[in-house]
């Protein structure tokens, strides 16, 4: 999903970016993942078809902006954790507060669902269509992703899931 580009049309307008950073949660053997000891309500969506999007309230404040990609039944997500704002710069400020930086603006993963208006009520769209959808970006070489231990976790924090562009000014530390 690296160098793919997010999109999401909402009432207020048209809010883009590059997905730049991302973590994998398994569903086996994967402490971190919501869906290690099975299904249950809060984390259904993960469990397929794949496309779509898990979004959950975490802390209270905080959505996190997930795209399921294990093949249904599986309840593995990737959680898109950074961006780099393309589209709606004016909006996304708006939304997280005008004296921020654009660079700061989605580069995290609650960041990025308040600076693109990504709620609970997306949770289970697909992701191929309007309103809110992936679509082709720009081509990330190999050489140019780096790899690392995931962050912002208590478990499974040493598995190495958290993939970036190594280098972009929009990742989330």
């Amino acid at each position: 999903m690296l160098g793919a580009k997010l999109v999401h049309f909402s009432p207020a307008g048209l809010t883009a970016g590059l997905i730049v950073e991302t973590e994998a949660y398994l569903s086996r053997g994967d402490p971190a993942c919501h869906a290690a000891r099975g299904k249950t309500k809060r984390n259904a969506m993960m469990f397929g078809p794949p496309g779509r999007a898990y979004v959950y309230f975490i802390y209270g404040n905080h959505y996190c902006f997930n795209v399921v990609t294990g093949r249904e039944g599986h309840g593995e997500a990737v959680l898109v954790r950074a961006l780099e704002p393309l589209e709606g710069m004016a909006l996304m400020q708006k939304r997280r507060g005008s004296d921020k930086k654009i660079k700061d603006l989605a580069n995290g993963p609650g960041k990025l669902c308040q600076a693109m208006g990504i709620n609970g009520k997306h949770n289970g769209i697909s992701l191929k269509q309007y309103p809110l959808f992936i679509t082709a970006g720009v081509s990330v070489k190999a050489a140019d992703i780096d790899v690392s231990g995931r962050i912002g976790i208590s478990r499974g924090q040493d598995k190495q899931l958290r993939f970036f562009v190594r280098g972009n000014a929009y990742l989330s530390r």
